[in-house]
């Protein structure tokens, strides 16, 4: 029997390559994507589901975004962290911007700046980068004076002048007092070289909040955001006395 088939090759298949490509929709494309990643970058590690319900997208087209953004290597995933009972099925997945993804919003000058850090220590010592550390902050400090008097607590004042600085800061509440959690760091890649510059932000923070504070992770050691614990104020004896005395 006969076989009258036509066999086709590959030189009669338009390759996907050679389909027509929309340049706005393609500019559309990319806008969303720098949207994705920059909730991302404000909120923290976000599930598809948060990103669609901040951007006003479907959970469709965000987990679209999402794929090529890993492709490109801006975003890595893992399952949500599920506190207390769990519900039925496996945990969402939650997204997290990569140094690579991080890098997209800033241009600082790492290299040089770490070079001269570098000069810097070798020709004035240890003591000359703690110096610089802490003129570094000094602008956080001086914002954060601007504006405490506009706002109910030291802590919402000090997020405003983080923000303003470009750290992208909020508080999250919890049982022993609030996490200072910072989304992003300008200075991130230098800060992994010379960790000077997050202890002193540390003991500005302290100063600021005239509070004992503890760092428990930094963007600078590969945690995905900067989180700051700050206990709620400690109640003195006195203080004590006084309030049951005036009742």
């Amino acid at each position: 029997m006969e076989n009258n088939g036509v066999v086709k090759t590959s030189h009669d298949v338009s390759p996907l390559a050679e389909e027509s490509v929309d340049p706005a929709q393609l500019e559309t494309d990319a806008s969303t994507r720098s949207r994705v990643s920059r909730s991302i970058l404000q909120y923290g590690p976000s599930t598809a589901n948060d990103l669609a319900k901040r951007l006003s997208l479907t959970p469709a087209a965000v987990r679209r975004h999402l794929t090529v953004l890993i492709s490109l290597g801006h975003l890595t995933s893992r399952q949500q962290r599920v506190y207390g009972p769990r519900g039925r099925g496996r945990p969402a997945r939650v997204f997290t911007l990569t140094d690579a993804g991080r890098a997209e919003f800033y241009q600082a000058y790492d290299e040089l700046a770490i070079q001269a850090l570098d000069f810097l220590r070798q020709v004035a010592g240890e003591e000359a980068v703690n110096e610089f550390a802490t003129g570094v902050v000094e602008s956080i400090e001086q914002r954060f004076e601007h504006v405490k008097g506009e706002y109910p607590t030291p802590a919402e004042a000090l997020v405003e002048a983080l923000t303003a600085k470009g750290f992208v800061a909020s508080l999250q509440p919890v049982r022993s007092g609030v996490q200072l959690c910072q989304y992003h760091c300008p200075v991130a890649h230098v800060a992994a070289e010379f960790p000077e510059l997050c202890e002193a932000e540390t003991r500005a923070f302290a100063r600021m909040l005239d509070s004992h504070v503890q760092r428990l992770a930094t963007i600078a050691h590969g945690d995905g955001v900067c989180t700051t614990h700050v206990p709620h104020p400690v109640v003195r004896d006195d203080q004590t006395t006084e309030g049951r005395a005036t009742r």
